[in-house]
């Protein structure tokens, strides 16, 4: 390709969409278009579905398949969608991505490979064999604190050099290895980096990163999308103000044992994101109490709903 998959670019404020289930763990396709209506009319700039938020670990090929449709019959066109495809081998990796290429996704998101341990020429290696077999633009998505493997600043500027690949997601924490994968690919005009962890939006933004994967955007797409367009429009004052007014939603994740909180926080806003994968049980009343809290701080939640 001469120009990467026709000027493509990964930017904004992209939530991380839960999927949402039915009491009998079954995907609920109803609550899934309520929430995407209610993402889109929050001003956000992409969705991104069956990710680490949207509990990819847990849904079979044919459910995979099944919430790409949707989102893609739901989306109609309005917002870029991003289709996780994620597996432990690179054979599952390139299956994933070819299935999401042909529901029609506008980009996919690959995470590193979990439990194995592979060093950075075998990530290398695995990232390419997977942006050779597809035309669709690669975000790569790393993880550390999830998966256990890190892809160093050094590997994905090599990364960058291949003709789709178009952005990573990283969501280390690490604001210093967020810093020098837009330091080392700052020289790319076509390759963006996106930061994962929703606390640094803001501090990402203001080394040159193009947005935001973003978990609490499920919740409070208004407020996330305010730090990246104030931020764009030059208001920098008003963008950190929104971070620091974001920041207790994303601290209080450490309520409950992911992604429960937020699905939790959907169910009160009048969404029925429905439970988590087991093992992942619900939260407690006490939990659910401190969470209910945080939303009516921060201006979320309305006892009226």
């Amino acid at each position: 390709m001469s120009e990467k998959c026709s000027g493509f670019q990964a930017k904004g404020i992209i939530p991380a969409v839960i999927t949402p289930l039915t009491s009998d763990g079954k995907f609920n396709e109803s609550a899934m278009r309520k929430l995407i209506n209610y993402l889109i009319s929050g001003g956000v700039h992409g969705l991104f579905v069956v990710g680490t938020t949207g509990e990819f670990y847990g849904l079979t090929p044919e459910e995979k398949k099944e919430i790409f449709q949707v989102t893609m019959d739901e989306v109609q066109g309005r917002v870029p969608v991003y289709a996780g495809t994620n597996g432990i081998t690179t054979r599952e990796s390139v299956m994933l991505t070819q299935l999401a290429e042909e529901c029609g996704v506008d980009a996919v998101s690959v995470l590193t490979p979990m439990f194995i341990t592979p060093n950075q020429d075998q990530l290398i290696a695995h990232f390419k064999t997977i942006a050779a077999n597809t035309s669709l633009p690669v975000v790569l998505y790393n993880n550390p604190p999830k998966t256990g493997v890190n892809l160093s600043a050094a590997a994905v500027a090599k990364l960058a050099e291949v003709s789709n690949i178009v952005s990573i997601k990283d969501s280390s924490g690490d604001l210093t290895l967020t810093a020098e994968y837009i330091r080392l690919t700052r020289g790319r005009e076509d390759f963006n980096v996106l930061v994962g962890r929703d606390t640094l939006i803001y501090g990402a933004l203001c080394y040159g990163a193009a947005g935001s994967i973003a978990s609490c955007a499920n919740v409070a797409p208004r407020l996330c999308a305010d730090i990246y367009n104030k931020f764009v429009a030059g208001d920098l004052k008003g963008a950190l103000e929104a971070q620091f007014t974001l920041a207790p939603l994303r601290l209080a994740f450490t309520i409950g044992t992911f992604p429960a909180v937020i699905k939790e926080s959907l169910t009160l806003l009048g969404i029925d994101a429905g439970p988590c994968m087991d093992p992942v049980g619900p939260m407690t009343a006490e939990e659910r109490d401190k969470l209910r809290s945080v939303l009516i701080e921060m201006g979320l939640y309305d006892k009226q709903l």
